[in-house]
């Protein structure tokens, strides 16, 4: 076994191995590295718009759940830049999106052990630790690490509509590109969006907004049936603790997945204060008259996009009705989510090593390892923790930023062997058993 050896490694630096860089920070007994192939921390930049919320309380940071007393806390930053009376004043629970990103790179910048600009390009299972080899581009060139434990964190990528990518990007882009875009986009006669979620609200009260401004026509298209409110009910929210996600976890294959299709309505959805900014805008704007240039139409399913006279074409199906219908427009926004973001390497190196519950989601331990089949797995303690796709496994902890600390908790305490951190469990109303 090598000498120079790490106690674990992060691929990737979003909030997920944010946080667990922040919590090993406090702790002298654990040493690792954190690489990132962009060259700073950014959060969803391109949806970093004006008067957007994120839709979890502050104390969903990256820290304070495990250690309230860390220098890392969302408070903290706020304190260090003058901005705790504002904060208090403004009489809100929920962060502002521009200020958590801020909040967030003010973290990264002070941890050196997270390495941007740093692109893990393969990890080699060596059974007692694993060699990691990352490219870094400012040098051009390929260094190699070596430790006992991995953690992937590479998050998501835009879930997008099939051969939507052979359009220009500045024509037909992803909602996570809106606002690199937005300036052409509102240059244009006819903007169409395509999806029901928080972006899509968010981006549609955008250019609501300025759509007096610019006359361009403006239409909203959803396959859901409505847009509907996100259940932010007190109790209905407990699926969002600890406690569900352990309850979750035991659960069958097969019950995990008739779970999430129930929680849907407190897992998506368009938060109350969004719906009702929008719709008291589309009120006052209809004093002078229905206006024709805006058009909301659910049940609407995107099934191609081509290109006629410069302009775009989008073929559709009316679910419900079964009818086909058409629509033109000269953009177009997917804001249609997206799906886990897993490394080529990971697929080469690790497919046939682990288990698997079907073709796409791999099996998960209840403190985020993933499992090895029989045969590679004899005396193995080092760990493959993961932090992408596990909607499966954890259901409501798998995108939810107020239970990244808690996963986080839980691979540290594992790495360690012992309790670093406490965790928050049996503090609910709701008894899941």
């Amino acid at each position: 076994m090598r000498e120079n050896i790490y106690d674990l490694i992060g691929i990737g630096i979003g909030p997920y191995n944010l946080g667990l860089a922040a919590l090993i920070d406090e702790q002298e007994g654990i040493n690792g590295l954190f690489f990132e192939q962009t060259n700073k921390f950014e959060w969803h930049p391109g949806m970093l718009i004006d008067g957007a919320n994120l839709q979890v309380s502050f104390l969903a940071d990256l820290i304070t759940i495990a250690n309230p007393k860390s220098p890392y806390t969302y408070l903290n930053y706020l304190h260090t830049h003058q901005r705790l009376y504002s904060f208090f004043f403004l009489h809100k629970f929920e962060i502002p999106r521009q200020e958590y990103d801020a909040y967030a790179r003010w973290v990264a910048n002070q941890l050196t052990h997270c390495h941007f600009g740093s692109e893990v390009v393969d990890v080699i299972d060596h059974q007692q630790y694993y060699e990691v080899k990352v490219k870094n581009k400012k040098k051009n060139a390929v260094e190699r690490y070596f430790t006992k434990h991995i953690v992937l964190g590479t998050g998501t990528k835009p879930a997008t509509i099939s051969d939507t990518q052979q359009h220009p990007n500045e024509d037909v882009h992803h909602s996570s590109q809106y606002l690199f875009h937005k300036k052409t986009t509102k240059e244009a006669q006819s903007i169409t969006l395509v999806g029901s979620g928080q972006s899509a609200a968010e981006i549609f009260l955008d250019l609501l907004k300025t759509q007096k401004d610019y006359d361009y026509q403006l239409t909203w298209l959803t396959r859901s049936a409505g847009l509907f409110q996100l259940d932010q009910s007190k109790l209905g929210q407990e699926i969002f603790s600890p406690d569900y996600v352990d309850y979750f976890h035991r659960l069958s294959f097969a019950q995990r997945k008739e779970a999430l299709e129930l929680l849907e309505p407190l897992r998506n959805g368009v938060q109350e204060a969004t719906l009702h900014e929008l719709y008291e805008l589309l009120y006052h704007q209809s004093i002078q008259g229905n206006p024709s240039n805006t058009i909301i139409r659910p049940l609407i399913e995107v099934k191609g996009i081509t290109t006629v006279d410069q302009k775009y074409v989008l073929d559709c199906y009316q679910w419900q009705k079964k009818q086909s219908v058409q629509y033109v427009s000269e953009k177009v926004i997917l804001a249609t989510g997206y799906v886990p973001n897993i490394p080529d390497w990971f697929y080469t190196r690790f497919q046939d090593k682990i288990v698997w519950e079907d073709d796409k989601r791999y099996k998960v331990t209840k403190d985020y390892r993933l499992i090895f089949q029989e045969d590679t797995a004899s005396n193995k303690d080092n760990y493959f923790f993961t932090q992408t796709n596990l909607e499966h496994s954890h259901g409501s902890s798998a995108t939810n930023l107020a239970l990244t600390v808690d996963r986080n908790v839980q691979i540290v305490n594992t790495i360690a062997g012992k309790e670093l951190y406490q965790r928050q469990t049996g503090r609910t109303f709701t008894d899941f058993t």
